[in-house]
């Protein structure tokens, strides 16, 4: 039988960067096939130019047994294959309907005007089969990234594509979405859709996959059946080498003095009387279900929303916060879930990111910049988060999602903030480099930084943290002990409406 799409010793480069060479892949109809790698292993790469986003340097791809070469990826989509990057492609401006369709949006009479009607129908109709709760005339900017997620997968499935290329499409989903999304998923498979799956999320690997192809430092290491091989010998492939297992988080047995306190804080719909502790040497998860409110929270501690009331004290002195720069200046930093919008500036290179946020301190006589301090300073976040990227002067946007977490990682570390708010600090991270940053998160807490860490990922928040604050609809519905924390128990606050006393 013929494959859907076969790729035969494809090769891709980028000025300093080989991101392919002589890769191989084949994808069948009817087939879900997970794409696996670490950051900069080239799985991106390979999907961007199967999706016509890139060109091949060399190398073939067949496509219903016939040669293809994409010119764009409005001739991708035409020829039925359809792409969901990692990085969200919407533009913000427009409702969810204009997204989904845009470029293809039907038309009056006249062929002058929008039929809005019709287009917000459509849109409807997509996102009901999805089971997603969104109106389709909302503004795009509005949405919390999750709800921007859900909008690029409904954009993906109105072409009723042959081929659908999901890159990481769970990154910022909680459960019940991650559900819907498979079920939607196993549906395309027995309509003979076939889909290449890239998660760095092993236990969505196997619950979904039928074979897995292994890329590493941009070659091919191999293909294998997905339920004849455990998900070890996968990591293996994966990073050539054993990972040790990280085990719980045992923080300090003794209570550190505190260093932020919240109290009633309200801000907008989706943080009400919010009131928290966080102690120096302390990991303070924050647990809940997609508008819950925890990214509100620290959005509104750091001053980048506005208080509407409620009192934040820092190190027992109250400071009135209203701009990011006031959170700043009291030595509290903010690593936003949404790292291209919010954490980086994608047009300089990395040395620039990472010192971006302490940048008096390389100024010499206030105006010129100390070139060679910067260059050590970037050179040593590069090694110590192992960066991968040709150079601290390439530029950001040419590295891989993972990549550009850790420098927004590597900027906030060099500003030596006293208390850290990380939010998803390893969405679309692979399992080495997210073994690698717990293990910077504990440091940071061995040094007595006091950390918030916002997941999605309820394994994740009970191996990383001493307490854990569980939020629903804007309040905080109870708080768990590291000792009597469950998954049971976290889900069971975060469907809880009313506020609960704490266990």
């Amino acid at each position: 039988m013929t494959p859907l799409i076969s790729v035969n010793k494809l090769s891709k480069s980028f000025p300093g960067v080989r991101a392919l060479h002589e890769v191989q892949f084949e994808l069948a109809a009817g087939e879900v096939h997970a794409l696996m790698g670490e950051n900069g292993a080239g799985k991106s790469t390979l999907m961007k130019i199967l999706a016509g986003v890139y060109s091949r340097d060399s190398g073939e791809i067949l496509y219903d047994g016939q040669p293809v070469a994409f010119a764009s990826p409005r001739e991708a989509q035409a020829a039925g294959i359809g792409i969901i990057h990692q990085e969200l492609q919407l533009m913000n401006h427009l409702t969810v309907a204009q997204n989904m369709f845009i470029g293809r949006e039907p038309r009056g009479r006249l062929r002058l005007f929008l039929d809005e009607d019709k287009l917000n129908g459509l849109a409807r109709a997509i996102l009901e089969r999805m089971h997603v709760h969104l109106d389709p005339r909302t503004v795009v900017g509005t949405l919390t990234v999750a709800s921007q997620q859900m909008v690029e997968i409904a954009k993906a499935l109105s072409f009723d594509s042959r081929v659908l290329i999901m890159d990481e499409p769970t990154s910022a989903l909680n459960d019940a979405e991650i559900a819907e999304l498979f079920r939607i998923i196993r549906q395309l498979k027995a309509r003979g859709v076939g889909i290449i799956y890239i998660s760095h999320k092993m236990d969505e690997l196997k619950q979904i996959s039928d074979r897995v192809t292994v890329l590493r430092d941009g070659e091919y290491v191999a293909t294998v059946p997905t339920a004849d091989t455990s998900v070890q010998a996968i990591i293996g492939m994966m990073v050539g080498r054993t990972l040790a297992d990280i085990s719980p988080w045992q923080g300090p047995a003794h209570k550190g003095e505190i260093a932020l306190e919240v109290k009633h804080l309200t801000a907008g719909p989706l943080v009400r009387d919010v009131s928290f502790t966080l102690h120096k040497g302390e990991i303070l998860g924050f647990a809940g279900l997609m508008g819950a409110g925890r990214t509100e929270v620290a959005r509104a501690v750091f001053g980048a929303d506005p208080i509407e009331s409620g009192e934040i004290f820092v190190k027992g002195v109250k400071a009135p916060i209203r701009k990011p720069s006031d959170a700043v200046a009291r030595s509290i930093g903010y690593l936003s879930e949404d790292r291209k919008r919010f954490g980086l500036a994608t047009g300089m290179d990395v040395e620039s990111n990472i010192v971006m946020s302490n940048l008096g301190k390389f100024l010499s006589l206030r105006l010129f910049l100390r070139r060679m301090q910067i260059r050590k300073t970037a050179s040593n976040f590069i090694n110590l988060l192992a960066i991968r990227t040709p150079s601290a002067t390439q530029p950001v946007r040419l590295l891989s999602g993972g990549n550009q977490q850790k420098i927004v990682i590597a900027k906030w570390l060099e500003r030596d903030c006293d208390v850290l708010f990380f939010d998803e600090p390893t969405r679309g991270i692979d399992v080495g480099a997210k073994s690698e940053i717990y293990k910077l998160l504990r440091a940071l807490a061995e040094q007595g930084k006091a950390i918030v860490m916002i997941s999605s990922e309820l394994p994740e928040i009970l191996r990383m943290s001493d307490r854990i604050v569980v939020m629903c609809e804007g309040r905080i519905t109870g708080e768990l002990s590291a000792s009597e924390a469950t998954q049971e128990r976290i889900m069971h606050l975060a469907t809880q409406r009313e506020v609960l006393q704490t266990a």
